[in-house]
């Protein structure tokens, strides 16, 4: 059932979204799981260890993260299974591992607060999406940084876990979760971090591989049936830059996403008051405003249907095959 319950789980994350009233009432399961890695690197990762020392028990915790995310997702969805219909409850589960809604929203909120209130909200509202020196950004440094986020997080935060949703159900779309966030917790080339995060970057790049070239190619293809957007500068852009991105999986959507609309993103940016070379993806426009955004989340909302439509007749597929 893992293909149905992806498809109908997208359908409901991309309707309804997670209700937000249930975030101060029982949290979110990205906020339990950043919970228990916040412990298990108080607790494991001590600063007098050597190097070898600190890798190791970077992969006990990562295993620790990974059984503590998909066991219980595992009981969770062989209990609801077994109810009449069990399905839809195990879909509206599933759907809190999506975030369709909320990066739609994020990213918007950037677009309105520049053409609202200007410059400095548009530098607030970004600093909830990236993690770049917002206050150093001027208004196409602000574009650029919300297009990169929602690139990026079309494969990783939608593509993902619905690919590993569909190859393992609601214990693989959850282990996946938990290791993305791990990665964006622990998996940093910090002197704290650099040997204890090894495993969890290493396996979140590997389990990141097959998505962002599918989110690569579902952004082709939106291209197409968007008006204005260029499904041959996406293809060209994608192939030749995104190997260029110094993450192996980002530069593919990111890539794609630059060329189809024209501009060019990424590029050297600023962490700490430290200025990190990057290629750019996309050899286009680099001048860059509200209305970039607005083009940008056209284009993410066909992908994003595609995913779904994709999903449905796999999950059609699937459903003749069992008879």
């Amino acid at each position: 059932m893992s293909f149905p319950l992806t498809a109908l789980a997208l359908a409901v994350e991309a309707a309804f979204g997670y209700p937000q009233r249930l975030i101060p009432l029982i949290g979110h399961p990205v906020i339990w799981m950043g919970r228990l890695i916040g412990r298990l690197d108080r607790g494991l990762n001590q600063s007098h260890l050597s190097a070898g020392a600190r890798k190791a028990r970077g992969v006990a915790c990562l295993l620790c993260i990974l059984a503590g995310a998909a066991l219980p997702a595992l009981l969770v969805q062989n209990l609801l299974l077994l109810l009449p219909f069990g399905i839809i409850p195990c879909a509206l589960v599933a759907s809190s591992l999506l975030a369709q809604r909320s990066l739609h929203e994020h990213v918007a909120a950037v677009a309105d607060a520049l053409e609202q209130h200007g410059i400095e909200a548009g530098r607030v509202a970004v600093s909830h999406i990236v993690g770049r020196d917002p206050h150093q950004l001027d208004v196409s440094g602000v574009a650029r940084a919300a297009i990169e986020s929602l690139a990026e997080n079309f494969s990783d935060g939608i593509v993902a876990p619905a690919f590993w949703m569909a190859v393992a159900g609601l214990p693989g779309a959850a282990a996946y979760k938990a290791l993305n966030t791990a990665d964006s917790m622990i998996g940093h080339r910090t002197p704290r971090h650099q040997s204890f995060g090894w495993a969890s970057a290493r396996l979140d790049d590997l389990a990141n591989l097959p998505a962002s070239r599918l989110a690569g190619l579902l952004i082709i293809v939106a291209a197409v049936l968007v008006p204005g957007a260029s499904a041959g500068g996406a293809g060209r852009s994608m192939w030749r830059d995104a190997r260029r991105h110094r993450s192996p999986n980002a530069g593919w959507p990111e890539a794609a996403m630059a060329g189809a609309l024209g501009i060019s993103i990424a590029g050297p940016r600023s962490y700490g008051g430290v200025v990190t070379p990057a290629a750019y993806m996309g050899d286009g426009r680099r001048t860059l405003d509200a209305g970039d955004i607005r083009a940008a989340l056209r284009l993410y909302r066909v992908a994003d249907g595609l995913l779904i439509a994709l999903a449905c007749v796999i999950a059609g597929l699937a459903l003749i095959a069992q008879g």
